[in-house]
């Protein structure tokens, strides 16, 4: 099951991708996993108020402050 088709929030229209973001750009939560875990892997689940969360880090860039 995938944000597409079960999530409410905006970015399920595209898969849940969030695309690249800066460091303080999503909630604290987000930004601990994005900006302190590994790469290339899933982490989660992550509780925020907006839900339950599974998190791929894709990459990071610019000195470790954007992620995808």
């Amino acid at each position: 099951i995938n944000a597409e088709y079960m999530g409410e929030c905006p970015s399920g229209k595209g898969g849940g991708s969030l695309g690249t973001f800066g460091r303080g750009q999503m909630v604290a939560a987000f930004d601990k996993v994005v900006f302190t875990e590994r790469v290339g892997q899933v982490h989660g689940p992550i509780k925020t108020d907006f839900g339950w969360h599974v998190i791929f880090v894709a990459s990071r860039t610019g000195g470790g402050k954007q992620a995808a």
